[in-house]
């Protein structure tokens, strides 16, 4: 069956060559046994390429289950998998079939691999190696003939780096990887999947389809779909219920569309810039404060080794000039004509104690200092005070922000 075929039995919408070249290599593999790992982003729809496999292959007549193993408990997870008997744990009344003895035959999809616990991982390497499984409270050895696709929108690799999936069981499930692009990868899907999304719903609601204006088709396909193709679908979704005017612009768009996943970088928006532009000097500016401000705690630093050290007055000087002269605005590179507000200056003074350094810190700086604020408390307000996922929102370390909520004071 060619690409073009397989698209339109399984409902699959777009002309990307990345999507097409994962659906040939699921044709390819589905008449073989051959254990594959399906990597992707959240919402790409990954869960739709193990149902390809399946019914292309000689295993379409045997059962098909698929498995969410992070929805399941740790602690019943084996049960749920491999079975378990009479009396095993508490209230296990009766015997119990488990996923791998019920689909002898066919083909099971773990999704979400990733967050099966270690223990399990081992009974599923020996499933993989050998066909063989015990119940959970039996020491019989049953086998299965089930052919195993898996799917996660974790970097595995990190997973293993970091001890939450064993290095074993991946090189076992990849024999054959298949990557799933995200829409950021295939823009020009993105109105076709809109326009599809949208006949479906209006079909469902009994309503017109909604109709995207040019500049609509561009915010859509330029917006950065975190959720991918089901955050796609949801936001089309509230649109048709909701707007009674079925042409749509840009501006009804961006009610339905948060506007901080615009973009990737955490950086200070210019309000009078369009809220998928940032400023490039607002920018420069904030790298430069942040430097300015390690450069004041060096010299506040070395300030208390000189005066601990009792260091003779003339070369006090010396030493700090000449970290006035490392870190000056021309090594900084500073865009022109803001050179003398970045100046740091060395005043002596008339006794033989140490210098006074006076650090000017300019106005544009203050005003970024403030944006940086507000940026800080939306990030917390949006995350309901969770300091975790702001900083990982800011773009910034968890330690970075509470450093920073400390300094400014942010309750």
């Amino acid at each position: 069956m060619d690409v073009l075929s397989i698209k339109q039995r399984f409902g699959i919408i777009g002309n990307s060559a990345l999507l097409d070249r994962a659906i040939d290599i699921a044709s390819q593999v589905a008449p073989t046994d051959i254990t594959v790992l399906i990597t992707g982003e959240s919402g790409t729809g990954k869960e739709v390429f193990p149902k390809i496999i399946h019914h292309l292959s000689a295993r379409k007549h045997g059962s098909y289950i698929a498995v969410n193993c992070g929805a399941i408990p740790e602690g019943t997870i084996d049960s749920e998998l491999f079975g378990h008997e009479k009396g095993s744990f508490t209230g296990a009344h009766e015997a119990r079939k488990g996923y791998f003895e019920v689909a002898n035959g066919g083909t099971i999809f773990l999704d979400e691999v990733v967050e099966l616990p270690l223990s399990t991982q081992v009974r599923l390497l020996r499933v993989l190696e050998s066909g063989e499984f015990m119940k959970v409270g039996s020491s019989k050895v049953l086998k299965t003939d089930v052919r195993i696709v898996a799917a996660t929108n974790f970097n595995l690799p990190d997973a293993i780096r970091s001890g939450k999936f064993r290095q074993d069981l991946y090189y076992r499930l990849n024999t054959v990887p298949i990557f799933i692009p995200p829409l950021k990868d295939r823009k020009d899907d993105i109105v076709l999947l809109f326009r599809k999304f949208s006949a479906d719903f209006a079909e469902k609601y009994r309503m017109p389809p909604l109709v995207l204006d040019e500049e609509a088709k561009k915010y859509l396909m330029n917006f950065r779909w975190r959720g991918n193709i089901r955050q796609l679908k949801n936001v089309t979704e509230q649109i048709s219920i909701i707007e009674s005017d079925r042409n749509i612009t840009t501006k009804i768009l961006t009610k339905y569309l948060p506007q901080d996943q615009n973009s990737e970088l955490p950086v200070l928006y210019k309000g009078n810039c369009p809220q998928n532009e940032f400023s490039e000097r607002d920018l420069l500016y904030k790298v430069l404060f942040d430097m300015k401000k390690d450069v004041n705690d060096l010299k506040k630093l070395l300030r208390e080794i000189i005066r601990e050290e009792n260091i003779p007055p003339n070369i006090q000087k010396d030493n700090l000039q000449l970290i006035n002269n490392l870190y000056s605005d021309k090594n900084l590179d500073v865009p022109s004509g803001k050179e003398d507000k970045y100046e740091i200056q060395v005043e002596p003074q008339d006794t033989i104690n140490e210098p006074v350094i006076d650090t000017e810190i300019i106005e544009e700086s203050l005003s970024l200092q403030k944006k940086e604020v507000d940026l800080i408390k939306k990030a917390l307000e949006k995350h309901k005070g969770k300091r975790k996922m702001a900083a990982q929102e800011l773009g910034i370390s968890e330690r970075t922000l509470y450093r920073k909520i400390k300094e400014y004071d942010i309750g």
